[in-house]
């Protein structure tokens, strides 16, 4: 039994994506969600498994008739899915009442249910969420019921409060896969058992790293799965070394040539780190040089000639402040007090 695992796609998000492409980011989310199903088409996948918040939040009834047909359109893939912490079953949710196509079985209880799939010999269990917070540990007495030859958990959750979810209670489960969500990195909890998909495509500027799906074959008892990248963009958290030689106009040159580096599609946090020459100062607004560069951050420091100061300072505030710290090795906390202080006292009396 071949599937496709996919998770937290947040339909309807409209993610941090800088001046070049925050317009049509919340259309590529659909835009890789369908190529997902294509996907599933093309391949002849069983079943494709969605472990929660396929919504970033409650669905519009034309939203979920966008996504039936595309579920519509494939001829031998199963589609199972529940519902996660932002895309919840409320009262007034069109979840309740919608009518999907034959191949897509919902599971939107929020007590734990199962279908059977009798042609795949396939059982998939799993619930939903009925609010934005479950503080419960739900999954930890959930095993398999043994009724169908392969078994697979759905789940979504995995902190304090969304549902908290300990790996050794899924390994004694008994489940031959346990298809989780919530967590947007993707990763294994236990080995050849149990995976985050992550994020299908990055939504926040933290979801760093790559993002896809998770495929996996089933056969004669035993799992394999393999991550896929599949996202169109990546979010980069970059870090820059900067010394006292450098200007504006150098710095900012090195942040493109690594832009260009990696990718231009992708999304950029720089941080400055290291010694500026203590005229230096970053004014320029950053995403008018490149339009996917969310942040820059400067944690340089000036390169004061702190002798030549202390120097020309000695009868005043400046100077026996350098002199409390002659001790202090370069880069300690005790050094960045002394560069951070320093750079206080000159610019107040810069001011005066």
């Amino acid at each position: 039994m071949r599937f496709i695992h996919i998770a937290d796609v947040h339909l309807g998000a409209e993610p941090e994506a800088g001046t070049a492409y925050s317009k049509r980011r919340p259309d590529e989310l659909w835009e890789t969600f369908s190529e997902v199903v294509s996907l599933c088409e093309q391949e002849q996948t069983d079943l494709l498994l969605i472990a929660g918040d396929l919504f970033h939040r409650q669905p519009l009834l034309r939203e979920l008739k966008e996504v039936d047909y595309l579920f519509s359109k494939l001829t031998h893939t199963e589609v199972v899915l529940i519902a996660g912490n932002h895309d919840h079953i409320r009262k007034d949710s069109y979840y309740r009442t919608f009518s999907w196509s034959e191949n897509v079985h919902p599971l939107f209880g929020n007590r734990p249910q199962y279908l059977v799939l009798e042609h795949l010999d396939t059982a998939v269990y799993g619930f939903s969420y009925e609010a934005k917070e479950i503080l419960e540990p739900r999954y930890d007495g959930l095993c398999a019921q043994k009724k169908a030859g392969i078994e697979i958990l759905l789940a979504h959750g995995g902190d304090e409060k969304h549902i908290p979810i300990n790996g050794n209670a899924l390994k004694r489960s008994g489940f031959d896969y346990v298809a989780l969500g919530h967590i947007h990195k993707p990763q294994i909890v236990v080995k050849g058992m149990a995976a985050y998909a992550g994020a299908l495509e990055p939504t926040d500027k933290n979801d760093t790293g790559k993002h896809g799906f998770i495929r996996g074959e089933i056969r004669g008892g035993e799992t394999r799965i393999s991550f896929v990248p599949f996202a169109k963009r990546e979010y980069l958290h970059l870090a820059l070394n900067v010394d006292k030689m450098m200007t504006a106009r150098s710095v900012m040159d090195r942040i493109l040539e690594m832009i260009k580096e990696r990718g231009a599609e992708n999304l950029y946090k720089f941080t400055l780190k290291g010694f500026r020459d203590p005229e230096l100062i970053f004014e320029r607004e950053w995403d008018e040089v490149s339009g996917n560069i969310l942040e820059i951050v400067d944690e340089t420091v000036p390169a004061y000639d702190f002798r030549k100061i202390r120097e020309e300072n000695r009868s005043n505030l400046i100077g026996r402040y350098i002199e409390s710290f002659e001790d202090c090795v370069p880069e300690s906390i005790e050094w960045q007090a002394l560069c951070e202080g320093v750079q206080a006292l000159m610019e107040s009396r810069g001011g005066m």
